[in-house]
């Protein structure tokens, strides 16, 4: 019986899971922004001690990929590689925006009716996003997308669409009014979706190399020097 802990930074929220299989053992969430880097070991030891399960029983680590917070998602595969390198285990990475349209198409009836549009707020009018089908199958890329009136028009033209996450209130506003579109609030990635996606992958031997494993961060991130006297 596979236990995979589950790291998920890549947004304001930060949660850790774990799993035995497809069994949820234990989660803790924190909903504070900048905490991530202080608490995630923490939250780590919480679940594994709440489930009376050792660091050297994990059959793998699991870390949300991204797309998302830069930041976030470095302090995850950060904490998420140090565990692997420690304790000689695999690491599986998996999707944000698949982990999250699982959340939504597990509790959805007759999901095989709709595509699923997970977002995640990119600022301004720019969201992260994909179109999914019930069964995770990519009807649109992964992109970073300026929503604009019609953007997902001729889609909708044929399908029903739900959008959801951080995103979708924006698309909401932005998006012309359309009876195939349907918005969902509150809905943020979580990392007990992450490990019912990362047991698949255990069985499948879908692993990441440790040394070189870097997040999808979608897009180039720009530092910029502090301006000032």
């Amino acid at each position: 019986m596979a236990y995979i802990l589950s790291l998920e930074t890549s947004t304001t929220v930060c949660s850790v899971a774990l799993h035995q299989e497809h069994q949820l053992l234990s989660y803790a969430e924190l909903q504070m922004e900048k905490s991530h880097s202080s608490h995630i070991t923490v939250m780590v030891q919480q679940v594994l001690e709440y489930a009376g399960v050792s660091l050297q029983q994990l059959d793998a680590v699991a870390v949300s990929g991204g797309p998302g917070s830069y930041t976030g998602l470095r302090i995850g595969s950060g904490t998420a590689k140090g565990l692997c390198f420690s304790l000689d285990k695999p690491l599986i990475a998996v999707s944000t925006l698949e982990a999250m349209a699982r959340q939504i198409i597990s509790v959805t009836p007759a999901s095989e009716r709709y595509l699923f549009c997970p977002m995640i707020d990119a600022r301004r009018s720019e969201v992260y996003t994909c179109l999914l089908s019930h069964a995770l199958e990519a009807q649109m890329p992964v992109e970073p997308m300026i929503l604009e009136a019609d953007s997902f028009a001729p889609v909708l033209e044929n399908q029903p669409i739900i959008f959801f996450g951080s995103g979708a209130a924006k698309a909401k506003e932005l998006l012309a009014p359309h009876p195939n579109a349907f918005y969902l609030e509150n809905v943020k990635p979580t990392a007990k979706a992450i490990g019912e996606l990362a047991f698949s992958k255990l069985q499948a031997g879908q692993f990441e190399d440790v040394a070189y494993y870097e997040p999808f961060y979608l897009k180039e991130v720009y530092i910029t020097k502090p301006t000032g006297k």
